[in-house]
Parts: C-alpha cells; sequence; structure tokens
C-alpha cells in the first residue's frame, strides 16, 4: 500500500460500516472511492464491514466488490492491490442481527491492532436510515464513531426536524455527517479559494458589482428505476434544498473568520437565514412528456421533473440581487454552472452600432465538472478601423495545470473528510431546517406544472421569470478544449 501523504488522511485506522454495500451507489462510487483511499495510502489503516439486506457471505461480498470496482472503478485493479482491499472487506446480513455486527466490528478492530476510528456510511433509501442508526445503537457502535447520511434530509420542515431529533437520540450533531456530493467537487471548493485568495474579486462580490446570479444544473437523463421514489419527491426536494441551495451558500457567505468547519458552516448558516421565503409567483415547475407514463408514477401526476425559481437573500451585501436557480430531467444539455452577471457601466460613451451591451453583461463562470473550468467574458475592440466591440473571454481549465489526475472524486474527497471529522463540506441540522422553513410558502402552494418537450430548456415561461435577463444556458460560446500541445 503506497505510502499515506501527510496532514490529508485521517491519523487512525478506520473500520467501515457500509450499509447498503450491495446496491447501487456502493456500486458506482462508495466500493470504488474506498478502493482509492486505500490503495493509495490516504487511510493509515482500513477494515470495511460490508452490511445489506442480500443473503450472502464474505465470499460473495468480496465478489460483488470486485465486480464492481472492474466495472466502476476509474483506476487500475492489479491483482496485488485487489489482493490487499479483499483481506479488509467482511460482511453481515441485517438479518443476523446487532450482536453479528458488534462482533464483526470487534474483529476488524482487533485485525488493526491499534487504536482506531469507526465510520458507518448509511447508502440506504431515506425511509430505512432510522432502522440502521437504532441497529448501530442496539450495536454499542455509537462511541469514537462518526456516521454518514444520503439525502433527502426529509421532506419537509416537520419531517426533518422529527429526522434530525430521532438521529439526535442515537448520535451527537458532530457525529453526524449530512452529505451533499455537490460539495466534494473540486469547483465548489475552488470558489471559496477564488473569493477569499484574491483582492482582485472579494471587493467586488456584492450588490454594488454584481447585478445577478444563476446556478444551473439541467441534465439530459430521465429517472431510470427512480421513477416510484422521484413521484414522492419531485425537482425541488430532490436537487434544490439538498444541492443548488448548498451551493448559492459557498457562492454568497461572508469570510468566515478561519478556513475551518466551525467558521465555514456558520457563515453558510447565516446566508440560509438570510435567505426570504420562496414566493410561489416566482417559480416555474415543468414535467417533461412522458413522464406520467412511467412506472410508478400517477397518471395524473403533478410532480416537477423542472424547476426554476429567483430567490433573494436578504443581507447587506445581496440586499437586491436576484438568485435564478435551475434544474430538471431530460433538458437540452447536462452541464453544472454558476454564473455572476455584472453591472454594465453608469454611462456608455461608444457610439450606437459599437456592439456594446449586444451579447448582455460580463459574466463570470464556474462550470462544476469534476475537472474546473472558469471563464470571465468581457468586451474588447475588434481589430481594425472605428470602435467595434466583440465578446471575449478569460478561461481556465484544471488540465491547464498539470494536476487534474490528483483531483480526487466527490464521494472519496467526503469520506476522506468525515473521517477526519472536518464539517466543511457537510450541511448541519440547523442549516437544513431553515431551508425547509423558507420552502413552505412553496411546499404550501405550488404553481401548476407545466408540460415541456424532452431536449427543451424547460417551459416557455422560464423566460419570463428571468426577464429582463436571461438564462446564461445556452453559452453564446463554447468552452476551449484543452490544447496540451498550446496554440
Amino acid at each position: 500500500m503506497a505510502k499515506a501523504p501527510v496532514g490529508v488522511g485521517p491519523k487512525f485506522p478506520q473500520v467501515v460500516v457500509l450499509v447498503g454495500a450491495t446496491g447501487d451507489l456502493s456500486r458506482r462510487k462508495l466500493l470504488p472511492g474506498l478502493f482509492h483511499l486505500f490503495s493509495s495510502g490516504f487511510i493509515p489503516g482500513c477494515r470495511i464491514i460490508g452490511v445489506s439486506l442480500d443473503d450472502t457471505d464474505v465470499d460473495g461480498f468480496r465478489a460483488i466488490a470486485q465486480g464492481a470496482l472492474e466495472e466502476f472503478s476509474p483506476r487500475s485493479l492489479t491483482p496485488e492491490k485487489w489482493s490487499a482491499f479483499s483481506d479488509c472487506l467482511d460482511y453481515v446480513s441485517l438479518s443476523a442481527g446487532a450482536e453479528a455486527l458488534k462482533a464483526a466490528v470487534a474483529r476488524a478492530e482487533a485485525a488493526l491492532g491499534c487504536e482506531s476510528r469507526r465510520l458507518h456510511y448509511l447508502s440506504v433509501p431515506p425511509a430505512a436510515a432510522l432502522s440502521a442508526v437504532r441497529l448501530l445503537g442496539e450495536a454499542d457502535l455509537v462511541a469514537n464513531s462518526r456516521v454518514v447520511m444520503e439525502k433527502p434530509f426529509g421532506t419537509d420542515l416537520a419531517s426533518a426536524r422529527s429526522l434530525n431529533a430521532k438521529l439526535h437520540e442515537v448520535f451527537s450533531e458532530e457525529q453526524i455527517f449530512r452529505i451533499d456530493h455537490f460539495l466534494g467537487k473540486e469547483p465548489a471548493q475552488n470558489i471559496l479559494a477564488f473569493r477569499f485568495a484574491n483582492g482582485l474579486f472579494e471587493p467586488i462580490w456584492n450588490r454594488n458589482f454584481i447585478d445577478h446570479v444563476q446556478i444551473d444544473v439541467p441534465e439530459t437523463l430521465g429517472l431510470g428505476k427512480r421513477s416510484a421514489f422521484y413521484e414522492t419527491t419531485g425537482a425541488y426536494r430532490d436537487m434544490v434544498v439538498t444541492h443548488l441551495f448548498q451551493i448559492l451558500a459557498f457562492m454568497a457567505m461572508e469570510p468566515p473568520t478561519a478556513l475551518e468547519p466551525k467558521p465555514i458552516s456558520e457563515e453558510k448558516n447565516k446566508v440560509f437565514r438570510s435567505m426570504l421565503p420562496i414566493d410561489p409567483k416566482e417559480v416555474v415547475r415543468g414535467q417533461y412528456i412522458g413522464y406520467r407514463a412511467e412506472a410508478g408514477v400517477d397518471p395524473e401526476s403533478d410532480t416537477e421533473t423542472f424547476i426554476a425559481l429567483k430567490c433573494q437573500i436578504d443581507n447587506w451585501r445581496w440586499a437586491g440581487v436576484p438568485f435564478f436557480l435551475r434544474t430538471g430531467k431530460k433538458l437540452a444539455e447536462g452541464q453544472r454552472i454558476i454564473s455572476i452577471a455584472f453591472r454594465e457601466p453608469p454611462k456608455s460613451m461608444f457610439p450606437i452600432g459599437s456592439g456594446i451591451g449586444a451579447q448582455g453583461p460580463d459574466h463570470l463562470t464556474f462550470d462544476l465538472a469534476d475537472a474546473s473550468k472558469m471563464s470571465l467574458s468581457f468586451y474588447g475592440k475588434r481589430p481594425g478601423p472605428g470602435m467595434r466591440l466583440d465578446k471575449l473571454s478569460l478561461q481556465f481549465a484544471m488540465h491547464d495545470t498539470g494536476l487534474v489526475g490528483e483531483i480526487l472524486e466527490a464521494y472519496e474527497r467526503l469520506i476522506l473528510d468525515a473521517m477526519r471529522g472536518d464539517h466543511t463540506l457537510f450541511t448541519t441540522a440547523e442549516g437544513i431546517e431553515r431551508l425547509w422553513e423558507v420552502s413552505i410558502p412553496l411546499l404550501e402552494a405550488p404553481p401548476p406544472v407545466r408540460l415541456y418537450p424532452e431536449g427543451a430548456w424547460g417551459p416557455k415561461s422560464i423566460h419570463q421569470l428571468v426577464a429582463p435577463h436571461a438564462w446564461r444556458l445556452p453559452f453564446e460560446r463554447a468552452w476551449r478544449d484543452h490544447n496540451p500541445f498550446g496554440s
């Protein structure tokens, strides 16, 4: 096994209890992520105990894990690496009960032979999360442990409060890590670096210089086997509360007193406390044509597969600046961007027909794909006689640094942070409950869904929502391709 990078991994070896170990998320993300963290030396020592409803044994679980790595891991699976990882795997069926799980953890801790910590990852549907938490409590596995929870964290204010109260009966808030894989992506953290490390941008990061902000996460994918789950959830609960609002907080937060988990969480929560309740009149709900024919969907379903909304942050920095959020299924492109539109100069000295303003305001754009990209657009003079202006851009891609191979996949980073006890990229009970609180007007009186064809950008009424501005997607120009040989 490779040597652990200094200061990156946890201090102690880890016993990982992976509940839902044979499920889709575990196979696609968690097992490949744990394999990479283990084989690359990020974790000083590790034992993984798979837990699920499947009636299998440790050899069966190892076969499932090997198949998952061969199918989904982007990294090479050598016989040596697999042998070392395989030896760390154990399995307990849920039907075996708390005592069997307790015994498996005791065996794992004994095999490590030194002081260790426990990480419980609950890769289970929301309805099964509390029963998994109770199982861990019955197995006496709460001490020296942290628990990672998957979304959704409730479906409204009452259910979120109830869920948090029941979680706190077993685990303290400091032990709970509510995961949002959007915040695990390199570009999300790059927003903090970009804002707070550069004297060029932090002074203009406010209502005096920024006109409006768009957070746009359209998806081309449909629902697959998730349609029955989605029917009770919808795009707002599935994406906006758990993902887009979290990105908004990173973008809008005040400078923390230190780049540490507690100060950052507090500044994010201040953003949530400053958010005005969502006005249903400033929301567009959509549903792609054909959704009602999906398996498990009500033929007269009112569930939205698309949502666009305007929200406001009522504080000194952002008063009067609209934030436009959009996400949905089966749309024209798959993108994840934050686009910041700067105010135009108060007076134009350029002649009519020069092109000034013809392509909208200057924009700073962050691409939230795994490999960071940023673009700053601006007007510049076209070569030749006269004063003709064109929209130009400065662009950066992580590929340009030669360090793209060092990027951790989002789940890998978040697992590592949970092992270290770092809450920076995780949501808090207070923050989640506040977001459900501002959602009450929308949840109680949602506007009707409007149909849109597959491959569109959503219902046509989204243009009235954002007027007099325009949606940034589709871009007026494409990202430039990375050229390793220069241009």
